[in-house]
């Protein structure tokens, strides 16, 4: 009889409608064989080489404020611009949104890039800030997230938050970033499409309707409070990623009221304190936001949530690759993502760091 515990099965991913390659056989013990642990990570709260602490100069020459909460900027280095000229590239007639558009096709891309430092101290991560002082985050993101998607050319505004140098950070200094584009990512697209089917056949919203199927049956949830859900989703790629959705139907950050960000607060220093607490090292990951397009359509059928895709299997050293069969066939993982989530619901709340 066929079991998703032991046989060889793809797994369908509703948002994006796409697939993964579960092979639970090829690895029935995924922790076993040594567990390697870096040095632990030493920083002093104050570094006065970091261009994000405060009263430091950034690379542009310009000096922080002695911000004492968070502090919001615009990137030095921005991957998107707001002023540029307005054009397109074509090797023929026709546009991406005609049935056939040309082969060579490009236009311009205005945005915004933001940096969205958490603390002034530099040595904390999520995971180690307080609940309060997270809650103030949640705050500056849906502050941000209205203000900038408020701006005639945005069209869509993404929070996240790259952590560690195996994710790209360049810098350790508890931060994160915005990019606000002129249009939709592809993504986004793909997750717009699914919501707005689902909500026009049911009437429901997917991911309120996926969460009661994860809540009746218990057996990827991570971590859960009043207001959201932090859980192992399904379809899951990376060895450990979670998904974190808001048990009341909203669309966007703005959209919380006072309890449920400290409710969101809340469960991302559990999840993150988890994630620390794994392999005892701060945790690599990807972190971000999916929430409402901010081109000035109403779209119902957004619900929000958080992706978080960490890239560490078995140790502190060793990584899940995305190679071969990933890049040129299909996603596939081996350890199941019931196992993911029996192995960090089983974890202490209480952060090894902390004394």
């Amino acid at each position: 009889m066929f079991s998703l515990t032991d046989h060889p099965h793809r797994r369908y991913n509703p948002l994006t409608r796409e697939w993964v390659l579960v092979s639970p056989h090829r690895t029935k013990r995924p922790w076993q064989g040594q567990v390697e642990q870096p040095p632990p990570e030493q920083r002093p709260a104050y570094d006065p080489n970091c261009y994000l602490c405060p009263g430091n100069a950034r690379a542009n020459g310009e000096v922080n404020p002695p911000y004492e909460s968070t502090f919001v900027f615009t990137n030095d280095f921005s991957a998107l611009l707001p002023d540029i000229p307005s054009g397109e590239y074509a090797s023929s007639a026709g546009s991406p949104d005609d049935a056939a558009p040309p082969l060579l096709y490009a236009r311009s891309e205005r945005g915004i890039c933001r940096v969205v430092c958490f603390s002034p101290r530099h040595d904390l991560t999520l995971a180690e800030m307080d609940v309060p002082d997270l809650a103030r985050v949640v705050d500056v993101w849906a502050q941000e997230y209205e203000a900038i998607g408020a701006l005639p050319f945005i069209g869509y505004v993404q929070i996240f938050e790259n952590r560690g140098a195996m994710m790209g950070a360049s810098n350790p200094h508890p931060h994160g970033q915005i990019w606000a584009t002129e249009r939709m990512p592809s993504l986004i697209v793909r997750e717009d499409a699914a919501q707005c089917d689902h909500l026009a056949a049911t009437g429901r919203s997917l991911l309120a309707d996926y969460l009661a199927l994860e809540l009746e049956r218990e057996e990827r949830i991570v971590c859960a409070n009043d207001h959201f859900v932090a859980l192992v989703p399904f379809w899951a790629v990376w060895p450990f990623e979670t998904i974190i959705i808001s048990r009341r139907h909203v669309g966007a950050l703005s959209d919380l009221t006072a309890d449920e960000r400290m409710g969101l607060a809340d469960v991302l220093k559990r999840l993150t304190t988890r994630y620390d607490n794994l392999f005892q090292v701060s945790f690599p990951y990807s972190l971000g936001f999916h929430q409402r397009p901010t081109d000035g359509a109403p779209h119902p059928a957004w619900h929000l949530h958080a992706h978080a895709y960490p890239p560490l299997l078995r140790s502190a050293t060793v990584r899940k690759f995305m190679v071969g069969f990933e890049l040129l066939a299909e996603a596939q993982r081996d350890i199941t993502p019931e196992q993911a989530a029996e192995r960090l619901r089983a974890l202490p709340e209480r952060h090894y760091r902390s004394v």
